[in-house]
């Protein structure tokens, strides 16, 4: 399963990065705004992540269904958007939530983005 080697890894970065987000803590902003702003933060961890599934070279052999393995090799290569990412979760909805946002609703949803972003490296 992809989710105990991930959470290895999420704590490995954890370690290794430390705290970065603002001092200040919550910004004020809507529910929109927050998730607007997140966008980009999240696209750039998958877009990493895809592409360093894409440039492994068991990629040609990997069935799309078993992307899992490579998946988790790539994070190490892709931690500071992964780690911008939790982050800036942190910095617009509290201290603690960027890694519960990795670890559930990123995890649950990155094979399926990944495959999708691959899916042309395929043909």
């Amino acid at each position: 399963m992809i989710l105990a080697p991930l959470a290895g890894v999420a704590l490995v970065v954890s370690v290794a990065t430390g705290f970065i987000a603002a001092p200040e803590g919550m910004i004020s902003t809507t529910a929109r705004q927050k998730s607007a702003a997140m966008e980009p933060l999240i696209s750039s961890a998958t877009e990493c992540i895809a592409r360093a599934v894409a440039a492994d070279p068991r990629f040609a052999s990997t069935p799309p269904a078993k992307l899992g393995d490579l998946i988790v090799d790539s994070i190490p290569a892709c931690i500071r958007p992964v780690r911008a990412m939790i982050d800036g979760y942190d910095r617009y909805f509290g201290d603690g939530t960027g890694e519960t946002f990795f670890m559930g609703p990123y995890l649950d949803t990155l094979p399926t983005a990944v495959s999708n972003l691959v899916a042309d490296k395929r043909r």
